[in-house]
């Protein structure tokens, strides 16, 4: 998945089962959030991205695609209800995960107005050696696209948990 290049549209079902696409949201900047209900990493980072898509508003559009094999509708629905999520959608054999080459979860992916891919990678700098984020990489790149300009930093390496693809016996 190369930034700078119109990002591929996709179809999948929310946890109701209405069907959504990227498609959707154009006009708006769409942040692809690959999520997982049970990573840590993404209950820390969902709080950040649903404090600040409130205050960008109807300007920022954020998908949170479930993407791991082996997490259960019964399972993300009550985590994205706890959670506050309005809108998560699933992709139990991670078609859109494989489509986007997303690896883990968190791995974020911020699209602009007309469907390019802007920047893709970690929501902030948590690393194994950094606990407490001190930069937010994800809320840089959609201020920047808010302003008119691109972002500075395009790409960053995820970090969280791994996107599980194979049905664990």
């Amino acid at each position: 998945m190369e930034i700078n290049r119109l990002a591929p549209d996709f179809k999948l079902r929310d946890i109701v089962g209405d069907l959504h696409s990227l498609r959707d949201t154009r006009g708006r900047i769409t942040i692809l959030n690959f999520w997982s209900c049970e990573c840590p990493h993404v209950v820390r980072t969902d709080r950040a991205l649903l404090a600040k898509c409130a205050v960008w508003g109807a300007d920022v559009a954020m998908l949170s695609i479930a993407s791991n094999r082996i997490e259960s509708l019964e399972a993300i629905t009550a985590a994205a209800h706890e959670r506050g999520l309005p809108l998560v959608l699933q992709d139990p054999q991670h078609a859109v995960a494989d489509l986007y080459e997303a690896q883990t979860t968190p791995e974020v992916f911020v699209i602009d107005r007309d469907g390019m891919l802007r920047y893709r990678g970690a929501v902030d700098d948590v690393n194994f050696s950094r606990r407490i984020p001190t930069r937010a990489y994800v809320d840089e790149a959609v201020e920047a696209l808010l302003a008119g300009r691109l972002p500075r930093l395009a790409e960053t390496p995820a970090f969280g948990c791994a996107i599980v693809r194979e049905a664990v016996e």
